[in-house]
């Protein structure tokens, strides 16, 4: 079965409320199984636009990423982060 990715491109505009979002999003991303293969650390544009905060988790299913982004838990999180920053947010399944 073909994992499942989210991937994040985020522009912070407040670190405090962006904390406080990451910190909650931990245990929901502990109960959903995601695994963070990049945070934050070096990028650059290759082509299009960037943003200065990248980051990738993968989950053992697409259905299990879908379900973590739309869990109580990540939802609670959220509303820290809207407002606060802004961004893309694909859900991509893996080959």
């Amino acid at each position: 079965m073909p994992k499942g990715y989210i991937i994040a491109h985020i522009t912070v505009e407040d670190a405090e409320s962006y904390r406080k979002y990451a910190e909650g999003a931990a245990p929901a991303q502990k109960k959903y199984g995601a695994r963070i293969l990049a945070r934050g650390g070096r990028s650059e544009a290759l082509e299009g636009t960037s943003r200065p905060r990248n980051v990738i988790l993968e989950f053992d299913t697409y259905e299990q990423a879908r379900d973590y982004y739309n869990s109580p838990e990540y939802q609670a999180a959220r509303v820290h982060r809207i407002g606060k920053s802004s961004g893309d947010f694909l859900l991509l399944e893996g080959v």
